[in-house]
């Protein structure tokens, strides 16, 4: 089975000169944990729950004043539409993400690829992630 059959298609995302507050109240208005980061279009990185409480939040940040760029994650876990579902779960495993971006054939994002989807297909790889999420100083698989 392929990323395209499961993935999250339409992927909404957020600028990076945007507050944390504009992307709180986007991630609860579409009930997701992440939003990819566009800067004059090109992914920049991605935005999570995690990053706005942890990175931002806990941080003492105005969320209010502190934008985007401050709080996301830089480095983005991606693959592509076309890869098995198998790859894809490995790499959410092996960098203990629950969202991985994904890319078309050209490298333009297409869509998300959440732990949810992948228990939608398979709920074996969905708790294999699960479990390395939960706990990311185990052995990588």
């Amino acid at each position: 089975m392929r990323v395209r059959e499961v993935m999250t298609r339409n992927a909404v995302t957020i600028g990076v000169d945007e507050t944390l507050v504009a992307a709180a109240r986007k991630m609860k208005e579409l009930g997701v944990g992440a939003l990819p980061v566009l800067a004059e279009g090109t992914l920049t990185g991605i935005l999570t729950d995690r990053d706005l409480t942890v990175r931002a939040t806990a941080a003492g940040a105005d969320p209010r004043r502190t934008r985007v760029r401050d709080a996301m994650t830089p480095q983005v876990v991606a693959c592509t539409e076309d890869d098995e579902l198998a790859e894809a779960a490995h790499a959410m495993e092996a960098c203990a993400v629950r969202r991985l971006i994904v890319l078309d054939r050209e490298g333009r994002l297409c869509g998300m690829l959440s732990v949810e989807d992948l228990a939608g297909a398979s709920t074996a790889l969905a708790a294999e992630v699960l479990r390395r999420a939960r706990d990311p100083m185990l052995p990588a698989p």
